[in-house]
């Protein structure tokens, strides 16, 4: 097992990785930009070292900074979090070139699934179920010519895309050629490479994800399911595990499918392989995160695994201490996404001090933050604050446990999407868990109606 970790990353993934350390007795080093030399993975670390100004580029995106600071404190590993560098390759591939460990897949393994038109080509050959598209075109005439093959609706993809960049819906081929150009330069902004493919338009459908393990010696474990279908322009708000539309035999086959993606490229670490299902029981690939997902403690709560924890042990060579017939998920948790925005002003970012933060408690409940009474909320990074997570026997007792936490819940001084998430417990499309990827965009139709 290492001895020290760098962590890569700030907000509550840092501390939540810190806390993952010290509970193993690893030492950690955090870095951290000017805008964040009052936060709290700052003084939770047994080291801490400023890198950079408050823009991301110059601190949590300067890999020569971070390098040197790990190579100078002597850290053995550095895990990256989520978001930031923990899907970058060349980052990775520098991590292996100083003989530090990345705590995530190799580099090659990074690149290889984030091309997502060789993700697909590789689940294709593999027997995993992929949607319905055509391979990664750059030509505007010969991308419509495939459109008119695969029918309209249809997505426009980035092939080096995510968090929902690169995606553009195309109704009709009247729209296709604005759309393909705007996907097309959204993506060559955002990740340095225009190529886009596409993919029939699934609607309605349920995201479905699946959370796995893979240890240095080939053994992979699959460890249940998330529903993530409860989005704001393709962002994740709540997530859930188990599925309410996931049974038995779609879910032993969804297990399989994710356990012959991972083995097809002999991944490692923690990943998740993401599935769109349709009101028939038919589920497709979607993509792979070779990451931590935000949403992993809705896992940890049904399955009682340590993920970060897991990740640390597997990147130090120990294999996995138990195998798929272990797995159980008890009960039923929840997440809601705290984010500092509001919703009642088009989702408007929002920063400043917090003056009076109360954390609601009790048997179940957990919320994974690094906002403290007195913080100031920097302007500068993502608007989620905190994860507000809960686990009952049953998902109606972990409904209601949800709905008696964020009641519970004060953050004074910001605005924040708490009373959101309320209402939409609240929705009977979410109680009765038949909501699908459409559910938010159809609430705001209705809300918009209601105003005239």
């Amino acid at each position: 097992m290492f001895s020290k970790v760098l962590i890569a990353n700030r907000g509550e993934i840092a501390v939540r990785i810190i806390r993952a350390c010290h509970e193993m007795g690893v030492s950690t080093v955090a870095v951290y930009s000017e805008a964040d030399k009052d936060a709290l993975h700052v003084s939770l670390a047994d080291e801490s070292y400023c890198i950079g100004g408050a823009q991301v580029a110059d601190s949590y995106l300067n890999m020569a900074a971070i390098l040197t600071i790990a190579v100078e404190t002597g850290a053995q590993a550095i895990h990256p979090g989520y978001g930031l560098l923990s899907e970058n390759a060349k980052f990775a591939s520098l991590c292996e070139q100083c003989n530090i460990a990345f705590i995530g897949p190799s580099s090659e393994m990074i690149s290889r699934m984030g091309d997502k038109d060789q993700a697909r080509k590789t689940m294709r050959a593999a027997g995993v179920p992929v949607t319905p598209g055509c391979d990664v075109i750059t030509n505007a005439d010969e991308a419509l010519a495939e459109a008119e093959k695969i029918g309209y609706p249809l997505l426009i993809k980035a092939k080096a895309g995510g968090g929902g960049r690169g995606i553009r819906l195309v109704n009709s081929r009247d729209e296709f050629l604005n759309a393909f150009r705007s996907a097309s330069g959204e993506a060559q902004s955002a990740f340095g490479d225009g190529a886009v493919y596409m993919e029939k338009y699934l609607n309605p459908v349920k995201h479905i994800e699946v959370q796995i393990l893979c240890d240095k010696f080939g053994n992979v474990v699959c460890l249940g399911e998330r529903e993530c279908s409860v989005q704001r322009k393709n962002q994740k708000l709540i997530e859930e595990s188990p599925s309410p539309a996931i049974n038995e035999e779609t879910r032993a086959r969804m297990m399989e499918a994710a356990a012959k993606a991972a083995k097809a490229v002999n991944y490692e670490n923690a990943g998740t392989i993401e599935f769109l299902l349709d009101g028939d029981g038919n589920f497709y690939f979607m993509e792979m995160n070779t990451r931590l997902q935000v949403e992993h403690p809705v896992t940890e709560m049904v399955t009682g695994i340590d993920l970060v924890q897991w990740q640390l042990r597997i990147a130090s060579g120990i294999p996995l201490s138990f195998n798929q017939s272990d797995i159980r998920l008890n009960g039923h948790a929840i997440e809601c996404r705290i984010n500092a925005e509001n919703p009642d002003f088009d989702f408007r970012p929002s920063c400043g001090r917090i003056n009076l933060l109360h954390i609601p408690g009790g048997p179940g409940v957990r919320f994974e933050t690094a906002v403290y009474q007195d913080y100031f909320v920097p302007p500068f990074y993502d608007s989620m604050i905190g994860k507000l997570v809960v686990h009952g026997d049953t998902r109606d007792q972990a409904i209601r446990k949800m709905k008696t936490a964020l009641s519970e819940l004060v953050i004074d001084g910001i605005d924040h999407n708490a009373e959101l998430q309320a209402d939409i417990l609240m929705d009977d499309r979410f109680t009765s868990g038949s909501y699908t990827t459409s559910f938010m965009a159809e609430r705001e139709a209705e809300r918009k109606d209601e105003v005239k």
